[in-house]
């Protein structure tokens, strides 16, 4: 059984081997501007300690965490929040924690009073983007703001809330 809460200072460590693990799995290599190649990686706590911004990590019953994923202002466009750094290990892929999360996304920009929900993806996570279409994002012709994947994430998506 698994559940989902707010990240806590002592889960930067598990939860950027995740990353770090997922993003290998995928061929998502640092060098070509994905998540894992950000100087930030390894203090998600702080950082989601921002203004509008939260991270939610899945934990089992021993507090061991198999994923996760955030949402932040989007740099450049403040009236936009961003799904960011969504990784989750194999097992517990295709269970529906992930829609979970985005929900509590979702549900936080509507408390912020955000309307437009943005991500970048690529596609190597196609399961992730067939699921962002499910939940009713949209395809974009050009990246919003200023995230700094380059061309690395050439998936561009935006949900009206």
């Amino acid at each position: 059984m698994y559940s989902i809460r707010l990240i806590q200072p002592e889960d930067n460590a598990q939860i950027a081997a995740i990353i770090r693990r997922v993003s290998q799995e995928f061929g998502l290599a640092a060098e070509s501007g994905f998540a894992v190649g950000d100087s930030i990686l390894d203090k998600l706590y702080q950082v989601y300690q921002q203004s509008n911004s939260a991270y939610w990590v899945i934990i089992d019953k021993q507090n061991i965490i198999y994923g996760g994923g955030g949402i932040a202002p989007l740099q450049g466009d403040a009236n936009i929040l961003e799904i960011q750094k969504m990784y989750f290990l194999p097992e517990i892929r295709q269970q529906g924690l992930a829609k979970k999360i985005l929900e509590l996304a979702f549900e936080f920009a509507q408390t912020h009073h955000i309307n437009s929900v943005y991500l970048e993806t690529t596609k190597a996570l196609w399961q992730a983007v067939r699921l962002y279409k499910k939940l009713g994002f949209e395809h974009l012709d050009s990246p919003k703001g200023n995230t700094g994947h380059s061309e690395a994430c050439e998936i561009w998506m935006l949900k009206k809330l």
